[in-house]
């Protein structure tokens, strides 16, 4: 391997200067432009996912929207409409007990007493959800690990909650 590569190390020393420099060139030329593609592509994955500022906003929003339409109407427009759903993001209702009244990525949670539910690591995410409410009122639950609606994969998550009389309201990032 190593005759390899000195031969070719002795093959560019023979070839003009000014078509070395163009190989050259044309080689740093090249890796820059690949090395844009990666970073415009992690931008592009960056976009396709909710922020924590977006995610403030849309449990901001929902508190608003449940006080001007009411619990009932709120909480079918948050499991089955499209007005608070955003790429990954959307609202979730928990009363303080742990039952789900509303959850925009899966409506077979709705009704459910999820108190006990824990993560893939053993974390009691509606717990923790309840006694942030509880306690503080709003702010933020992390490091827990809940499915991605977008990727369908388990991946770390926060959650933004609000109380709301007996009830929170919710919407999480993911955190890959």
């Amino acid at each position: 391997m190593r005759d390899i590569s000195s031969h070719c190390k002795k093959l560019l020393f023979l070839l003009p200067k000014e078509a070395s420099m163009t190989f050259f060139a044309t080689t740093k030329r090249q890796f820059l432009v690949l090395m844009l593609g990666v970073a415009s592509f992690g931008l592009a994955q960056a976009a396709d996912q909710g922020t924590a500022a977006e995610a403030e906003a849309m449990v901001k929003k929902a508190v608003t929207y449940i006080k001007a339409n009411g619990p009932e109407k709120s909480y079918e427009e948050f499991t089955n409409g499209k007005s608070f759903k955003d790429r990954d993001l959307y609202i979730v209702v928990y009363d303080l007990n742990g039952k789900n009244l509303a959850q925009g990525a899966n409506p077979k949670l709705v009704g459910k007493d999820l108190i006990g539910l824990k993560d893939p690591d053993g974390k009691p995410l509606i717990q923790m959800f309840v006694d942030l409410a509880k306690t503080k009122g709003k702010g933020w639950v992390e490091g827990y690990k809940f499915l991605n609606p977008v990727t369908q994969k388990i991946e770390n998550k926060a959650m933004y909650l609000e109380r709301l009389g007996d009830t929170l309201v919710g919407c999480g990032i993911y955190k890959n």
